[in-house]
């Protein structure tokens, strides 16, 4: 049966939805003039959760019920007063859809990557962000690949308001300006379209009448308040007016709030500081306001939402826990009732956040961050570096325990996987990607300089950059020079695209490729990938067993070649030492295990009941977080001895590392009667060869 009567019907169901949700809108002055709100719950009073509306974590494209929808790249948000959502629904999807009030997912406009006015499905984007609404229903696009400002009414109409599709910067007349990878978007009651026009590092209006001007800042990334010829910001990507009609944007690379005057004045709201006195702000990119002037602000290196006072206190109200972390939040809407919506880009989902009253149990968690069935990137088991068909060493896994060059031996774990190359050789890209990080290229100049594309990223190169720091290619790597002519950056713009074999920059100093495989809070492990002709066929080794006490010193007392342990001791921790190799690695590298466990075994050998099989407590299957690291690994662990080249992987496996998630426990002596037991460990790599060596530990409670 063909499917094309059906479309037919929905894109009509569709359009007549999106009609029926403007034309029916509260009146006067639309969403940005609303009833009065209640006041939102003061400040470190929430007790939130972030509960799930709608997708079910898997990159894709399908409408329907919410937990069958689909998203690829949902970016920018707004709220009807009757509940729907609008989303910028970006990546491969490249629509707008809605979110009805009762769950049911359906697209609005936009069928396939392009630059095409229209109605409805006719119509085509280009990584669309930033939404908006006007008093009169119609929908606002920073239309952000396409360079351009779109429109669409309250009829599912689709047309340019600004940019003529060309990178570049030109004020003037909607058809012949020109924008800058534009993702941000705001409506004034009088028709005026703010853009926050993100790598021209400007913020630009648009008339009633179609004019273009630029409102404020002088195109050089960078901070500085002031008059709007001097004022400037760096990659501005949100942007809300508050009660007054005062424009505020998220200056993402600032980690800034700025507000612009009227007259195009710049000021940045003073925050308290966090950490090391520094802002509590690291990439944000979605704002909202409420009526009386407190901020939320999504931000995407923190995986949550802070609410910030106008004072500039703050409190982050998600993102503080595993269960709440987002993988890459994007754009907000308040509701009414105080509570926010927002979306979370990597993880394909949208979701809601309310505070709990006092006397009420907060509502149960809904499923965060990308879905377990979330597929892998088409990689074809390449490898970044020539021949991308061919087998290169492996010197460094998920989750190993990595110092701080200070003194520190367990600072920080290991993400991704780390490829050997030449300094100076190509870095390849190993699966076709599309750009979805506002920032997506760091460290300029650093031996921890990378970028992200997509859901690869690739660390330690020169990016867009040859080995003798020359531009690679000025067309997807947007260069940036000081005022003494020097390259201070390499920009990749939202919306860039790139092919299996692109030449993404060169190998530093740091002399391999560290390869990390999803989003930060959500990183899986890259040996997923199955490159070719990687093989590992050697087991692991283990070499030593230990009971820790509460002191974390090792138990010592032996007596006839068993531990003595007595059951009146309070807690113990239960510690195994072991590494492991692969396939034609040099001898002396040591990578760490992919999962360990224990299990207690009688005096006649004989599992005891309820560890018939080992507890595999610690499994690496994805990053756990870094403060987890002495959770991890006991002391002992990491490069102890100033100049080593050897590696200690000393885990702890009393305690539980699983799905990215760390929880601590202790072996209780009183578990079991006196008497003599084994204490065996069993240790497995990626392939699932299992540990030799020093697997037993005899034991005698007393």
């Amino acid at each position: 049966m063909s499917r094309k009567p059906w479309i037919l019907l929905a894109v009509g169901v569709t359009a007549l939805a999106l009609a029926a949700t403007f034309v029916f809108e509260p009146k006067p002055g639309g969403l940005l003039a609303p009833k009065p709100a209640p006041p939102p719950p003061t400040p470190f009073d929430w007790s939130s959760q972030v509960e799930w509306i709608a997708g079910d974590g898997v990159r894709g494209l399908r409408n329907g019920a919410k937990a069958q929808a689909r998203f690829d790249d949902p970016y920018g948000l707004v709220r009807t007063g009757n509940g729907t959502l609008y989303i910028a629904d970006a990546g491969d999807n490249n629509r707008i859809r809605m979110v009805g009030a009762d769950g049911r997912v359906a697209t609005v406009a936009g069928s396939k990557e392009g630059f095409v006015d229209g109605s409805g499905l006719s119509a085509a984007f280009d990584t669309p962000s930033g939404l908006a609404l006007d008093g009169d229903g119609n929908l606002y696009v920073a239309d952000t690949g396409n360079h351009a400002i779109r429109k669409i009414s309250r009829q599912g109409v689709v047309s340019t308001l600004a940019g003529d599709g060309t990178p570049g910067y030109r004020d003037g007349p909607g058809a012949q300006a020109r924008f800058d990878g534009p993702m941000g978007v705001a409506v004034s009651r009088r028709g005026r379209v703010f853009v926050a026009d993100t790598y021209n590092d400007r913020i630009r209006v648009i008339e009633p009448d179609g004019t273009v001007s630029t409102l404020a800042g002088n195109g050089r990334p960078g901070f500085a308040d002031g008059a709007a010829a001097i004022a400037q910001f760096d990659t501005p990507t949100a942007l809300a007016l508050d009660a007054r009609g005062l424009l505020w944007v998220a200056d993402t690379r600032n980690k800034a709030l700025r507000r612009v005057e009227p007259d195009g004045d710049v000021a940045t709201l003073a925050l308290a500081p966090g950490e090391s006195n520094r802002s509590p702000l690291v990439r944000p990119a979605a704002l909202a306001i409420t009526h009386d002037g407190w901020f939320y602000v999504a931000d995407q290196a923190l995986g949550g939402v802070l609410q910030i006072r106008p004072d500039g206190n703050w409190a982050l109200i998600s993102g503080d826990s595993q269960d709440q972390r987002l993988s890459r939040p994007a754009g907000l809407a308040l509701a009414d009732d105080g509570s926010l919506y927002l979306n979370d880009a990597n993880g394909h989902r949208v979701h809601r956040i309310a505070p709990a009253a006092p006397a009420v149990a907060p509502p149960a968690n809904g499923p965060v961050g990308p879905a377990d069935a979330d597929p892998l990137p088409d990689t074809a088991g390449r490898w970044p570096l020539k021949p991308q068909d061919g087998w290169h060493e492996v010197v460094g896994t998920l989750g190993e325990v990595r110092g701080d060059g200070y003194g520190e031996s367990r600072h920080h774990l290991h993400g991704g996987l780390d490829i050997r190359g030449d300094i100076g050789q190509q870095v390849l890209a190993i699966a076709d990607a599309k750009v979805s990080a506002p920032v997506a290229s760091w460290g300029f100049g650093n031996l921890g300089e990378g970028a992200e594309l997509g859901r690869l990223s690739y660390i330690h190169m020169r990016v867009g950059r040859t080995a003798q720091g020359e531009p690679l290619d000025t067309d997807r790597f947007q260069p940036v020079y000081g005022d003494d002519g020097k390259l201070e950056r390499m920009r990749l713009r939202r919306g860039t695209r790139f092919a299996v074999g692109d030449v993404l920059g060169t190998i530093n100093p740091m002399a391999h490729v560290h390869l990390s495989l999803g989003p930060s809070g959500f990183e899986r492990n890259a040996i997923a990938l199955n490159f070719v002709g990687y093989a590992d066929h050697v087991p692991p080794r283990l070499e030593r067993i230990e009971l820790l006490d509460a002191l974390g010193q090792p138990l010592k007392d032996k007596r006839e070649g068993r531990l003595i342990v007595p059951r009146a001791l309070s807690g113990l921790q239960l510690v195994a030492e072991g590494w492991d190799q692969v396939d034609d690695n040099l001898p002396r590298r040591r990578l760490g295990l992919y999962a360990v466990g224990y299990q207690w075994l009688d005096a006649q050998g004989k599992p005891l009941p309820g560890y018939e099989t080992p507890r595999m407590n610690i499994e690496f299957d994805r990053l756990p977080p870094d403060d987890a690291t002495q959770t991890i690994y006991a002391p002992g662990s990491g490069i102890t001895v100033h100049g080593s080249a050897v590696t200690r992987f000393r885990y702890v496996l009393s305690n539980t590392v699983r799905g990215g998630r760390v929880s601590e426990g202790l072996w209780l002596p009183n578990e079991f009667a006196a008497g003599d037991y084994t204490l065996r460990v069993v240790a497995r790599d990626y392939s699932g060869n299992e540990a030799v060596g020093r697997r037993d530990l005899a034991i005698r409670l007393q």
